[in-house]
């Protein structure tokens, strides 16, 4: 004679609630109190307007210009025949003072042999050498960094990544290049046309 398992009614099992859960008045307070230091924290954290901007409009932006070069904007430059400092005054109608900051220097002469003209023409005695403090040399966080920190800058590059990013900080303009001549964006005069 085989012997039929017993197995217990559904109703008659006990359920215990894990002590942990959600359904728990207390653990529902616990969350709610989580959920609303979480709230005070992100509104907490909005960044310092500078005192130079005017709504979208940055005061601090005057004659001469300083120019924030990227790496690739001196070898586009280059490769479409553009002399930098000319060039720069012909789109913003004014003197330009073109800044190279250490960690431009350095990815230039990490690309090597091939952008030698490049580098010999970032160490132009026109151009204001700007020393970094920050360890690293991503040529990109530098520039974005220097930007926020001091919207005194125009930024002068062709990489699409890093003027998207730069889109991002109110008052900061952008140079380019567009059909083989320098364009300007978000400059308040917005400088010669396309």
């Amino acid at each position: 004679m085989v012997r039929v398992k017993k197995t217990r009614k559904f109703a008659a099992v006990k359920r215990m609630l894990n002590p942990n859960d959600v359904r728990l008045k207390e653990n529902q307070l616990k969350q709610k109190k989580k959920e609303e230091a979480e709230k005070e924290k992100a509104t907490r954290r909005a960044p310092q307007v500078a005192s130079s901007l005017f709504l979208q409009h940055n005061t601090a932006l005057v004659p001469p210009y300083r120019v924030l070069i990227d790496t690739n904007f001196i070898n586009f430059s280059l490769q479409n025949k553009l002399e930098l400092v000319s060039g720069m005054m012909d789109c913003l109608y004014a003197k330009c003072i073109p800044c190279v900051t250490d960690c431009v220097m350095a990815e230039l002469e990490k690309l090597g042999h091939r952008y030698r003209v490049a580098l010999r023409v970032a160490r132009d005695p026109r151009f204001e050498r700007l020393t970094c403090t920050h360890s690293g040399t991503y040529a990109d966080d530098c520039l974005v960094q220097r930007v926020t920190a001091h919207k005194s800058y125009v930024v002068a590059t062709c990489d699409r990544e890093l003027r998207r990013r730069i889109r991002k900080i109110p008052g900061v303009p952008l140079m380019y290049i567009v059909r083989r001549r320098y364009a300007i964006e978000r400059l308040p005069d917005q400088g010669a046309p396309v």
